[in-house]
């Protein structure tokens, strides 16, 4: 055996056997015929350098930059002087390159990991496929395109690069002492609320001392930023939200980042987008908001918090029953009916073939929770639960968009109220919109149906994605970064998770 093949045998051994601790690796080195795709010359070396490029910039995109250890793969490159020490390094590179790639395209964390009611499918690629493809790429082309590619995700990091700036120049500065503000207040908790108020870019910088008509216009803009009633005064809510720092925005839009990596999907030319925590549900357009209306969302409470998951709209119901869920049936509804036989009369009970019960024969008492053997249900009626119309995409989750009769919540600065579905402020609007796409004249054919009283469904003739997200920190249509309280304090876990990763926050100087 010639110098050169005995080399070339050493080389593919030890790739062999290093890729057999991964089969993912093992089967691409396999098929390749254990050829180099890193150690090599020319091409090879144009993959090394795209890699190391790539790797030193993970932490522009919040991801764990010391889980890839630049510095100890450029080492063991500088060190590698054998066809065995190459052979093993070609493996590992192609092991940091896989977790690299899978980082950056679908995410650090598993999101049901860290919270159950993160129900999204996330949309991972085939691992062996990265190496593939990657062999077949441009290097640097396909290391550009594993980040999403959505304005939101662009938006996310170039304020992440912005706030890391403002972080190495000290953050927006001293606090504000003071709980509360108001027009025409005077004194140094005020030159504080203005100083910091100009850092943050609401304000022009001024040499004002009072709360004056300026200083009423700084606050409502950076209240209509943060999801706060817009009245110009510094009440306790909105100076909880100006007083929290650069280091709390930035987990915010890391957070973002992470959850826009799960969500690495093609959304839909036309989809329905419900962020939870800005309690708005929005149609969109080819990348515009056609449609926007205010909503309700689940309660703190853990067992009826609204889960985030994606799905596809079907079809809309007229004159919706309301088929109780069971949950409600018996933790809120059988205990009054044990007290009170004619309790929630308003509601049918019926049996298991949907017939009738006449609650005067029937002993509540004896039932427990897990026995109760009837099931409830409310009528279609302008007092209905679900009101006058419900949009579905049925999911094992039971969640659903709907019209309320409760209509006084919407006029309340965080709506956290229902049982888990999503109440809507327009329901009426919102099927218009929707219907618009396939009659002349939608209003009319709503409203048709609805002037039956009976129950109706209306198909979707082009079926519609609905997503259903949690973004506390997310970019608005003119490019502005917005944010929003973490309601369930899912964000806070999030953060805490990927920290633990690795994941840490960085003060850039320039």
């Amino acid at each position: 055996m010639s110098p050169a093949s005995a080399q070339g045998t050493a080389f593919k051994q030890a790739v062999a056997e290093a890729a057999a601790q991964d089969p993912d690796i093992a089967a691409f080195y396999q098929a390749n015929g254990y050829d180099s795709i890193w150690t090599g010359k020319g091409r090879d070396r144009n993959r090394r350098t795209a890699l190391i490029q790539a790797l030193s910039s993970a932490g522009n995109h919040g991801l764990p930059a010391a889980r890839y250890d630049v510095a100890g793969l450029q080492a063991q490159m500088k060190a590698a002087r054998t066809p065995r020490d190459r052979g093993l390094l070609e493996v590992e590179i192609s092991r940091v390159f896989l977790g690299y790639a899978r980082d950056l395209q679908t995410g650090v964390l598993i999101p049901s990991r860290v919270d159950k009611a993160i129900v999204r499918d996330v949309p991972y690629r085939d691992r062996g496929s990265y190496l593939t493809n990657f062999a077949k790429s441009s290097p640097k082309r396909f290391f550009r395109a594993l980040a999403p590619n959505t304005h939101e995700y662009t938006g996310l990091m170039k304020e992440k690069l912005r706030l890391e700036r403002l972080l190495a120049q000290g953050g927006w500065g001293q606090v504000v002492p003071a709980k509360t503000l108001k027009p025409g207040a005077s004194g140094a908790s005020v030159v504080a609320l203005r100083d910091r108020l100009v850092r943050m870019g609401y304000m022009k910088r001024n040499a004002t001392q009072s709360y004056d008509d300026k200083m009423v216009a700084a606050v409502q803009g950076f209240q209509q930023a943060h999801g706060l009633a817009q009245d110009g005064v510094a009440g306790p809510g909105t100076m909880a939200e100006i007083n929290t720092s650069v280091q709390a925005r930035l987990q915010s839009i890391i957070v973002a980042m992470e959850r826009e990596r799960w969500m690495n999907i093609a959304r839909g030319k036309r989809h329905v987008e419900v962020n939870l925590t800005d309690f708005t549900a929005k149609i969109i357009d080819n990348d515009k908001v056609t449609f926007e209306t205010r909503s309700v969302i689940g309660h703190r409470a853990n067992d009826r918090q609204s889960p985030e998951f994606s799905d596809v709209m079907e079809f809309m119901v007229i004159n919706p029953s309301w088929y109780v869920p069971r949950s409600i049936v018996t933790k809120e509804y059988l205990p009054e009916l044990q007290a009170n036989p004619n309790a929630v009369n308003h509601i049918e009970i019926t049996d298991r073939s949907g017939r009738l019960v006449d609650r005067s024969a029937v002993d509540f008492t004896q039932f427990t929770a897990r026995t109760f053997p009837f099931a409830m249900r409310q009528p279609p009626s302008r007092g209905n639960a679900l009101g006058l119309v419900k949009f579905m995409f049925p999911n094992k989750h039971n969640i659903y968009l709907h019209d309320t009769p409760a209509k006084s919540l919407f006029g309340r600065e965080v709506r956290a109220y229902s049982h888990g579905c999503i109440r809507l402020a327009d329901p009426f609007d919102f099927a218009y919109a929707l219907l618009a796409k396939q009659t002349n004249d939608p209003k009319g054919l709503f409203q048709a149906k609805l002037a039956t009283g009976k129950e109706q469904q209306v198909d979707l003739k082009a079926p519609v994605p609905v997503h259903i997200m949690y973004r506390t920190a997310f970019i608005n249509g003119k490019g502005q970064p917005q944010f929003r309280r973490d309601i369930y304090g899912r964000d806070g876990r999030i953060w805490n998770a990927l920290a633990k990763a690795g994941v840490a926050l960085r003060a850039v100087q320039g």
